[in-house]
């Protein structure tokens, strides 16, 4: 479970960032995790609650923004949103896409005391 690893990363990331502001509190974090992403949300939400207990993170309110998946055909030139990362273009069948959303993992905001 990869999942355990990217909390832990996400851990040390506000950690080091409330270390900037010389925050001793995290009230809230705010999480852009794309569609497309491997994280898959449910082992994600246990992994949270396991993985900030006794942190900074443990009282703090988390959002999570799921940024939908897009993709654009470089044979057809259509951009259209992608439920799967190997969906075929809905306009012409053609598998050369680019993945332009949904793959995102990235803390976006802190706020802190």
């Amino acid at each position: 479970m990869h999942e355990l690893s990217v909390v832990m990363s996400i851990v040390d990331i506000a950690l080091e960032q409330a270390a900037k502001k010389d925050a001793v509190i995290i009230d809230e974090i705010e999480l852009d995790i794309g569609c497309l992403s491997t994280i898959e949300m449910n082992a994600f939400e246990f992994a949270w609650k396991q993985g900030v207990k006794r942190t900074i993170l443990e009282r703090a309110v988390k959002k999570v923004n799921r940024i939908k998946g897009k993709g654009h055909c470089s044979d057809c030139d259509h951009t259209f949103e992608l439920e799967n990362l190997y969906d075929a273009c809905p306009f012409c069948g053609g598998y050369l896409i680019g993945i332009t959303a949904g793959k995102e993992l990235r803390v976006k905001s802190l706020v802190v005391s």
